[in-house]
């Protein structure tokens, strides 16, 4: 089993400190639908041989946005954004990171939110920002594709539950449940033809949209949800002014 590391944790009346990290379910391999969309690597293989510690996505030439508890306790990190990442053989840039100095462990709004800051251009378009306050008022029919490197499967076993992990970004589909000032809720429930995150796929993109109708706006990032990965995608939101006032030190905002 991997060692959960970094990304979604359960939530249960209040948000748990992460320390795991979270995957795609009920979805599909992504190959090049989502190219800006990429991996932060650990610093050393996970036990399975697994790299993808968490996800992110391009939202500038040079800055590669993700979550601030995917922290590793290192100023310098990796990404790649190969869509089967296969080590040592995968592109990687490197970066530095940075992560919003008010990250804290609140519900109401918990400035989960970090870049790296690319040492080079990378030539793959970024994926856009929401504008100020836009996501306020969606429709509870509204859709959204979630991408990402983390677990797509998870398996329960006579010593609980195990997940499947393969280094490869993965999609999904799921509609609106709820919207906070901080938080989307996000119905990840298979029975309902709903797909969403799991370990690993943390600080990933959730776009604004599915199949036909979906866009390169990214509005908002995988935070959190339940440990069985099969009910609720909790992300945080990147229309809000805690989370423009990060971003606006790093992007020019729209």
């Amino acid at each position: 089993m991997k060692m959960l590391f970094a990304g979604i944790v359960v939530i249960i009346g209040c948000l748990l400190p992460a320390a795991s990290a979270s995957a795609i379910t009920n979805g599909a391999p992504d190959g090049n639908r989502h190219p800006e969309v990429g991996a932060l690597l650990a610093q050393q293989a996970f036990s399975d041989g697994t790299w993808a510690e968490c996800t992110g996505t391009l939202i500038a030439p040079t800055v590669f946005l993700t979550a601030a508890h995917c922290d590793e306790g290192v100023s310098r990190v990796n990404v790649t954004f190969d869509s089967s990442y296969v080590y040592p053989k995968g592109a990687t840039f490197a970066g530095s990171w940075h992560a919003d100095p008010a990250y804290n462990q609140s519900q109401s709004n918990p400035h989960d939110i970090a870049v790296v800051v690319l040492d080079k251009s990378v030539k793959i378009s970024p994926a856009r920002l929401p504008s100020a306050g836009s996501l306020a008022s969606l429709s509870s029919s509204q859709q959204f594709t979630s991408a990402g490197y983390g677990a797509q499967a998870v398996n329960n076993g006579p010593g609980g539950k195990t997940y499947t992990y393969t280094d490869v970004r993965f999609f999904s589909v799921g509609t609106l449940n709820s919207i906070t000032p901080s938080w989307l809720r996000i119905s990840q429930n298979a029975s309902t033809g709903n797909g969403g995150t799991c370990y690993g796929d943390s600080g990933g993109p959730n776009f604004l949209g599915a199949g036909s109708s979906e866009t390169n706006i990214l509005a908002a990032t995988t935070i959190t949800g339940d440990t069985a990965c099969r009910s609720t995608n909790v992300d945080y939101r990147l229309d809000t002014p805690s989370a423009r006032s990060f971003l606006a030190g790093y992007v020019a905002l729209p």
